[in-house]
């Protein structure tokens, strides 16, 4: 039997916790039930009164690309339901939380976002800051779960240091965090002492050994660049190609599967990697055009990461091997991405990305990827203990 999202199970009760409530909505093009019907039809069908609609990054179409801004009209409003439409990425960092204003008159909220297991997939921090303006609205949070798509049991990469907080490190978790969103949120409450009635509707039939395909969850995608199950595997470890001047393959047809440069030999990077011993995965020489973005029109000598074994795959570490590998074939041409990043100015992309200036340090030095990987140990053995108490499956 296919598993149940929190959706499947909230539409099979005829959404009878919502109807009679002032209900406000946080979702996506991926928030759809088994049948792919989105869930603002279902509960529009079963007479819920949704008078505020919220879109995370890339907007509540996900047709907005990375890091554009998604603005809404002072009046703007959902065709189908009537209710008006609110960014919570807009052109500020003040954007991305709900104001008081935005949640006046609710008495729920309602979240139901696919998420991709990785810190900073932004929607994960989009959820906890709305829970933080419903905490002090006085409006409940109903999160609807969901799979996460790399399972529920590995975790890696490092703390995230408060010097170095941002959008895409908003709170200190790993990288690879193994929770659902419903856990995600039952731990933040925790952590932040938050005085705020939560609600998470479980999955039913959900193991955290499963990969996304197990469940029978159709895969919509959440973003425009997060076409398929196979990309969420390796974004983990390859969103950090974000923070270089190489293409982590956006303008292409496999973003984060294809990462590459012109100045780069892709047989060479390739080559040098793999002697650390990569399992679960094999790079492959090749070489793409970026359609957009970093080096656009522009032949990039390039690897693509095949993953042949998902259960032996580390993204994160593999992502800290090939880094390794380009600083050391490439070291004039390979270089930090210096731009505003997440609305942050101050500090580097790459630097935000890992949540400190460490592993860049490490990585310039020349210190050993392994050794490098081995430092995070620590931090995910802390984590797991702490995240053991808020885990539902």
């Amino acid at each position: 039997m296919s598993v149940l999202t929190g959706l499947d199970v909230l539409a099979g009760e005829s959404f009878a916790r919502l109807r009679g409530r002032k209900v406000g909505v946080l979702a996506h093009p991926a928030s759809v039930d088994r049948a792919l019907r989105h869930l603002l039809y279902l509960a529009n069908e079963a007479g819920v009164e949704i008078l505020s609609l919220f879109g995370p990054e890339h907007g509540v179409l996900g047709d907005a690309q990375d890091m554009e801004h998604v603005l809404e009209g002072e009046h703007a409003v959902d065709r189908l339901t009537g209710a008006r439409l609110h960014s919570l990425y807009g052109s500020s960092e003040a954007s991305l939380r709900p104001t008081p204003a935005m949640l006046e008159g609710l008495e729920v909220l309602v979240v139901d976002l696919q998420d991709v297991g990785a810190r900073y997939y932004t929607f994960a921090a989009t959820m906890v800051y709305a829970m933080e303006a419903a905490a002090q609205a006085g409006v409940e949070i109903m999160v609807l779960d969901r799979p996460n798509p790399l399972g529920g049991e590995l975790i890696e990469g490092p703390p995230v240091d408060p010097a170095f907080t941002s959008f895409v490190g908003a709170y200190d978790l790993p990288i690879r965090h193994g929770l659902t969103m419903g856990e995600y949120a039952r731990l933040m409450r925790a952590r932040l002492s938050l005085d705020l009635e939560l609600s998470v509707i479980p999955m039913r039939g959900y193991r955290r050994e499963m990969d996304f395909e197990a469940t029978g969850v159709p895969w919509v995608m959440p973003s425009p660049n997060m076409p398929t199950v196979d990309t969420a595997w390796i974004y983990p470890g390859m969103c950090l190609f974000e923070g270089t001047t190489m293409s982590e393959g956006r303008g292409t047809t496999r973003p984060f599967e294809l990462l590459g440069a012109p100045w780069l030999d892709g047989v060479a990077w390739a080559q040098r990697a793999s002697r650390h011993g990569l399992p679960g995965v094999i790079l492959r020489p090749c070489y793409f055009t970026p359609t957009f973005q970093k080096h656009a029109r522009t032949r990039c000598g390039a690897v693509q990461i095949h993953v042949t074994d998902r259960a032996l795959v580390r993204s994160v570490r593999l992502a800290v091997v090939l880094l390794s590998a380009a600083i050391a074939l490439e070291p004039e041409y390979f270089g930090w991405r210096a731009e505003a990043y997440e609305f942050v100015k101050d500090r580097l992309a790459i630097d935000l990305l890992f949540g400190s200036a460490g592993p860049r340090l490490a990585l310039e030095g020349g210190e050993d990827p392994d050794a490098i990987v081995d430092g995070f140990a620590e931090n995910e053995r802390r984590f797991r203990e702490e995240r053991a108490a808020h885990l539902l499956y």
